[in-house]
């Protein structure tokens, strides 16, 4: 996500809405304003005439995620508390408990603990089952509860969770949590500086600047700066974070609307860090948005090689927009474009397809572009990194254990089932492999990859049209030949899936620093950045110094 934080003043509804939509839309004044009087007259009379009860509020929440669900995925309306979330992703500062949490079915998951926490000293791990907050009960609470974890600091909280099968309380103390932009730096080897940053916060160029200052007083004289699953965040603290590694007045990004006045060029305004420093940036298909424009903004102007796998392909800017009750809408306002002049967006929402899809940019519709050196590079579909790495990309089977969590619910069995394995690194061999595919199967844990889902659909419309009892043979034949592929892709992309579980193990025992530190020992992305580094020949080649 890209956004632009800029100080709003809320004036009166109508004059805020006209206002808006004057300076926007003047052209198409008439039909605006006549489409809102229909609009307006619509849920009158239907919550005057509607035969139930209406709820006023949900027909509009859902009057206004159908109109927005028709552009793109960013462009989305925030309710009050909604806000709250919007502006911690963007500050990083907010009282809770420290973890990572998702909701599934009646509970709340701990997906991740963050060290020294309140939820860690509270003594919950990834796994735990949330059933109970206070005295609420999530299977009757169907709201956010995340909310009901919020409070002031040193608010005390009581929970009920499921851990292994055996109900257990805990109580958690909030506290001020800071949720850092860069995770994690140190040096790789006598020379090499490694930092991760994870997250584009109105902090992210602060701790990126100290990491590097530190690193370089430790004597790196040469970084890896990773990128890997960024979502991104703050434009201008991309820019800042550019400004860092090249001189003061550089263009680093500009953005270009139907609507002048969101038209923009960001340059760097600061004095750099280093400017003569090597610089390896790593991505991946996860990265997007502001570190995409890190990253190609710096390839463009020659400054960094790029490594990893093609970025995720977000090119669009959004601003948020303050509007009446503490509400906000944010907004798609334009696209952004590298120093080279490409836009690196991969989906045109402009265009979508029968089923509502927006299509993909293909590639032989791709344009080139010229570095400041002459490297010829692409817009379209990402930032494609200068030295591509296969081991970066995530497969099928992979992302589908992911998501359905078989790796994260092996990991939680494991950790219970080998309490004592603290700092050490785990081992998995391929008797442990085994193991995890029985998991799979006891825990009955579905891939729902796409082939799987369409075949189950299939099967459900045809319980609707009473004729599942004529294709069921052939529909168990298809799944049964379906999960043999499924398990065949598993030892296909054994290596890759082994290497997963042993990050989520890792995790659990060592946190979010011990997975780094595992990973400037192993992890062939980096390994590969630092030979790149070593070899001053190669380096200068691939940037044509």
């Amino acid at each position: 996500m890209i956004s632009i934080l800029k100080k709003k003043y809320i004036l009166p509804v109508v004059a805020s809405g006209l206002l808006f939509l004057g300076a926007s839309f003047k052209d198409d004044f008439f039909e605006i304003a006549k489409q809102i009087e229909i609009f307006t007259t619509l849920f009158k009379e239907l919550n005057t005439n509607y035969v139930d009860e209406a709820n006023p509020g949900e027909l509009m929440d859902s009057a206004i995620k159908g109109m927005l669900a028709s552009l793109d995925p960013y462009t989305v309306y925030f309710n009050e508390q909604d806000v709250v979330k919007f502006k911690i992703n963007n500050t990083g500062e907010y009282t809770g408990i420290g973890a990572l949490i998702t909701r599934k079915d009646d509970k709340i998951i701990i997906r991740e603990i963050y060290k020294d926490f309140p939820a860690d000293k509270a003594g919950l791990k990834p796994g735990d089952e949330i059933i109970q907050i206070g005295d609420v009960l999530l299977s009757d609470f169907k709201d956010d509860a995340s909310q009901l974890m919020k409070g002031a600091k040193n608010t005390k909280i009581d929970v009920k969770f499921i851990r292994q099968g055996k109900t257990n309380t805990a109580q958690i103390v909030l506290d001020e949590v800071e949720i850092k932009s860069v995770v994690f730096f140190s040096k790789i080897d006598a020379k090499t500086g490694y930092i991760v940053l994870a997250h584009f916060n109105n902090k992210a160029s602060f701790e990126t600047k100290k990491a590097l200052e530190e690193l370089k007083k430790q004597g790196a004289d040469r970084i890896i700066l990773d990128l890997r699953g960024n979502p991104g965040g703050l434009l201008h603290e991309a820019v800042n974070i550019c400004n860092l590694f090249v001189p003061k007045n550089e263009v680093i990004v500009t953005t270009k609307s139907k609507n002048e006045k969101h038209n923009n060029t960001y340059k760097t305004m600061m004095e750099p860090v280093d400017t003569e420093i090597p610089l390896v940036i790593l991505i991946n298909e996860r990265s997007a948005s502001a570190s995409e424009i890190v990253s190609g903004a710096l390839q463009d102007l020659d400054r960094a090689v790029v490594v990893g796998s093609r970025s995720f392909g977000k090119g669009l800017v959004q601003k948020p927009i303050d509007l009446t009750y503490n509400t906000q809408l944010k907004v798609t306002i334009s696209r952004y474009y590298t120093p080279s002049g490409r836009c690196i967006q991969a989906l045109d929402y402009a265009h979508k397809d029968k089923d509502g899809v927006a299509t993909r940019t293909d590639k032989k519709n791709y344009n080139s572009f010229k570095t400041r050196k002459g490297r010829t590079v692409y817009d379209g579909g990402g930032v494609l990194p200068d030295i591509q790495l296969e081991e970066t990309k995530t497969s099928t089977i992979a992302k589908a254990l992911l998501n359905n969590d078989g790796i994260f619910n092996y990991a939680t069995d494991y950790y219970y089932k080998n309490p004592n394995l603290g700092s050490q690194i785990p081992t998995f061999s391929n008797s442990d492999f085994a193991n995890f595919k029985q998991f799979l199967k006891t825990q009955k844990i579905s891939f729902d990859t796409e082939t799987e889902k369409a075949l189950k659909n299939t099967l459900a419309v045809a319980k609707k049209e009473n004729i599942d009892a004529t294709i069921n043979t052939e529909y168990e034949q298809l799944l049964s030949a379906l999960q043999k592929s499924e398990e065949t892709l598993l030892d296909k992309n054994q290596e890759e899936i082994k290497g997963l579980i042993v990050d989520e193990i890792i995790k659990r025992y060592q946190y979010q620093e011990g997975l780094y530190q595992y990973y400037v020992k192993t992890n062939s992305e980096i390994k590969k950045s630092v030979s790149i580094l070593n070899n001053s020949a190669e380096y200068n080649s691939i940037l044509k110094k």
